[in-house]
């Protein structure tokens, strides 16, 4: 990824903190026809001695072939996108002066990379379930939890799908949020984001705020 320095975000809880806010992925491997991409929600856990990064945990269908890139040991890449926003040119204040001014694109967004690891043990693999299952409930009245199933259908459910981790061994966030720009034409673009009403641009409107003052 082209990463400019001024776009460059290297604090981990950052990172994370985007993780968990956008947890579906894409994630990236090549295989004997190429490039692949999978679209998968993972959470991420903390960083341990051989993930210095945190680990990445999810699962996949044991018919989709692309867990069997396990046994390459290879790394592979992992995408999560935040915020994104269309910047007008007609929030700059140069364009009341020469109209010499451009339409730009604003996002932030989480690379990551890691080998793709196998949850073999059964045991393991249920409480990464239940983790997952935690972590996407936890916000509804009442969650749902795996024990709320019988034990046998898990049971057969578990043989179709397949546990992951991706230890990661590098990471880097790109948040394109007009640092470039000047404070005036941050502040305008903000709040003209802010105006469209669209949530989503409301979150770029409040990490260009958040910027401002870091």
């Amino acid at each position: 990824m082209y990463l400019p320095d001024h776009f460059s975000e290297q604090r981990l809880d950052v990172l994370h903190a985007l993780i968990q806010a956008h947890p579906l992925a894409a994630m990236v491997t090549h295989n004997e026809d190429g490039l692949d991409a999978n679209h998968l929600p993972f959470l991420v856990t903390p960083p341990t001695a051989d993930a210095p990064y945190g680990v990445l945990r999810g699962h996949v269908g044991r018919s989709n072939p692309v867990w069997q890139n396990a046994a390459t040991g290879k790394d592979l890449l992992v995408i999560f996108q935040g915020a994104h926003a269309y910047i007008s040119p007609r929030w700059y204040a140069e364009k009341k002066h020469s109209g010499a001014v451009v339409p730009t694109y604003n996002y932030v967004v989480v690379h990551a990379h890691g080998p793709l690891r196998i949850v073999e043990d059964r045991q393991q693999f249920l409480a990464l379930l239940t983790q997952l299952s935690a972590h996407f409930e936890h916000k509804l009245d009442q969650p749902w939890k795996v024990s709320d199933a019988p034990a046998e259908y898990i049971d057969r459910m578990m043989d179709l799908i397949v546990g992951i981790e991706i230890p990661i061994q590098r990471i880097c966030g790109k948040w394109k949020t007009s640092q470039n720009k000047t404070t005036g034409d941050r502040m305008t673009i903000a709040n003209g984001l802010r105006e469209s009403g669209n949530s989503e641009v409301a979150d770029m409107a409040s990490i260009m705020e958040q910027q401002l003052f870091i």
